[in-house]
């Protein structure tokens, strides 16, 4: 098999775990390439995502690292068929390679946590609302390539409306909900759709109001997604250069403690629910 020109995020992030692995076994890249009877660009490949990695070689990986974690080895063996062939795919080529990573990652996500300080959470999004928002992230884009945008984001929302829904918790500031990026009409739909699916059974919507007191977490903007392990759970946030996807071990425990802080500092569902309702019937 050829290697690829452009590994996904996901296929990406199996190289780095196998990395990972090595890395605490003590062993160079070409004595692992060694063990499994390959040449060194070969284990490069392989662990940069370039190339991909079988059932049975990862398992001798595995063994030769001397991995006991099973339920870490069963979830990367999960990720060796390579890149998932999803709605996503009708996309490749025309929409940004970090969209159709998110959308590959949602699918496979054990669970969702968004925190939102500026914006509706992508998934909260209406239509609308989301032409509206990039308006300004892509203002020089013609409006057949922005309607594609929109489009995907659209789609992305079946991870919470599927018969087997991602469990989702989106914790949003007040700022968010009260920026009206439209119409007043756009922004009074956009608070009923974040009502409608908060009453699901896999969703939580939680609001921080601008009246609490002793909140710093502004910056703290961040989609969390899990893996099917928590070694294997992935941060994406927006950077300067673009979307970021964030996998060491030591950012993870950083942003699961910060979800936490930010979870508990906001208002229980029921008061969201109650306070969002309140803000849709002053628009």
């Amino acid at each position: 098999m050829p290697p690829r020109r452009q590994p996904t995020a996901r296929q990406a992030r199996l190289g780095t775990e196998l990395r990972k692995l090595r890395e605490a076994a003590g062993l160079k890249a070409t004595e692992a390439a060694g063990l499994l009877g390959v040449n060194s660009v070969q284990m490069s490949q392989m662990e940069s995502g370039i190339a991909g990695v079988s059932e049975e070689r990862l398992r001798r990986l595995g063994a030769h690292y001397a991995c006991t974690d099973s339920e870490l080895l069963s979830a990367l063996v999960g990720m060796t068929a390579g890149r998932t062939r999803g709605w996503w795919e009708e996309y490749r080529g025309t929409l940004p390679n970090s969209f159709l990573d998110l959308s590959e990652l949602e699918h496979h996500a054990s669970f969702r946590w968004d925190v939102d300080f500026l914006h509706i959470p992508g998934l909260l999004q209406t239509e609308d609302y989301a032409r509206a928002l990039f308006s300004y992230v892509s203002p020089d884009f013609p409006e057949s390539e922005r309607a594609r945008w929109v489009e995907h984001r659209m789609r992305r929302r079946v991870v919470i409306d599927r018969p087997d829904p991602v469990p989702y918790v989106a914790v949003i500031h007040e700022a968010a909900l009260r920026i009206r990026v439209s119409s007043r009409p756009a922004s009074r739909a956009q608070l009923a759709r974040i009502m409608e699916v908060s009453e699901a059974d896999a969703v939580t919507v939680r609001v921080i109001p601008f009246e609490l007191d002793g909140f710093g977490g502004a910056g703290s903007a961040m989609v969390y997604a899990g893996g099917a392990v928590p070694q294997l759970d992935t941060v994406v946030c927006d950077g300067p250069n673009g979307t970021v996807f964030i996998d060491a071990a030591a950012q993870l425990g950083h942003f699961r403690t910060l979800f936490h802080k930010v979870e508990a500092a906001s208002l229980e569902p029921e008061r969201s629910r109650d306070f969002i309702h309140r803000l849709a019937k002053e628009l």
